[in-house]
């Protein structure tokens, strides 16, 4: 069976993702720790929109868990026509202070597990001739950002590494496209620990002063970049101005800016 596997699909813009793809009759496979709001989900979506949808619980944080996942998809007989790599986590606050074995679980999901099963599902895609890989960044990948210093160091990497495959890839006709949302209305603040005094510093309030997607938004806006062939999206037009901007102000000046802003709150 044919399925778009969705890590990160518990919650947010992967949960929005994947009632988008429901709706245009995808069969699903979704990813997450939660295994009972996953088995949910999987009902509510085959009930509500006739499709197939399965799930697998795992930790993408812990190593060995992408490994541990194409091999579940392979004992299922599952053909898995796209990966979206939407799972990931941040962290605020000053590096020094935070926990280190965070801050590794944190390098884990947002970059080893993703590289990992975008390697693993790739040799067959490229075995068939066809597939797509959607890997998901941030607007944090543009800027050098003090006090979120790893996971923006994290989205950097995610975002090189995926323009560099999809030019790897067009040989093999195997779609690479990456997504970079920017701050969206989801539980990510409250899971980075970011939601309180910090957010406030870092400019990451959900409030109604600051410009925010829903996750329905970015997902809506995914879907028309994929219907396109595009390989490259930011999502939000106020976002794509900022893409923009930063790529002409050093990154030395933008780093200064950002702890400057953040010590003055």
């Amino acid at each position: 069976m044919k399925v778009i596997l969705i890590t990160g699909a518990s919650g947010g813009i992967g949960e929005a993702i994947a009632h988008k793809l429901a709706e245009r009759k995808h069969n699903l496979l979704l990813v997450a720790r939660n295994a009972s709001k996953l088995g949910t989900q999987c009902k509510q979506m085959a009930e509500r929109y006739g499709i197939h949808a399965q799930y697998i619980a795992a930790d993408l944080a812990k190593p060995g868990s992408a490994e541990q996942l194409f091999l579940e998809t392979r004992q299922r007989g599952l053909e898995v026509d796209m990966l979206i790599n939407n799972a990931g986590i941040g962290s605020g606050g000053e590096f020094s202070e935070l926990a280190l074995e965070s801050e590794l679980e944190l390098l884990q999901l947002n970059i080893s597990s993703l590289v990992a099963l975008t390697h693993l599902f790739l040799q067959e895609m490229k075995a068939r001739n066809s597939g797509t890989i959607i890997n998901v960044a941030s607007m944090a990948s543009f800027i050098p950002i003090p006090y979120m210093a790893t996971y923006a160091a994290s989205k950097v990497f995610v975002r090189h590494f995926t323009q560099a495959l999809t030019q790897e890839c067009k040989p093999y006709k195997v779609h690479v496209m990456l997504l970079c949302p920017g701050l969206t209305k989801t539980n990510f603040n409250s899971a980075a620990g970011i939601d309180g005094e910090v957010g406030k510093r870092l400019n990451a309030e959900y409030n109604s002063s600051t410009p925010l997607q829903t996750p329905e938004q970015v997902a809506e806006e995914l879907l028309t970049a994929l219907d396109k062939k595009k390989d490259y999206i930011v999502s939000g037009r106020m976002n794509r101005m900022a893409s923009r901007l930063s790529a002409l102000l050093p990154s030395t000046f933008l780093a200064k800016s950002f702890a400057r802003s953040y010590r003055k709150k």
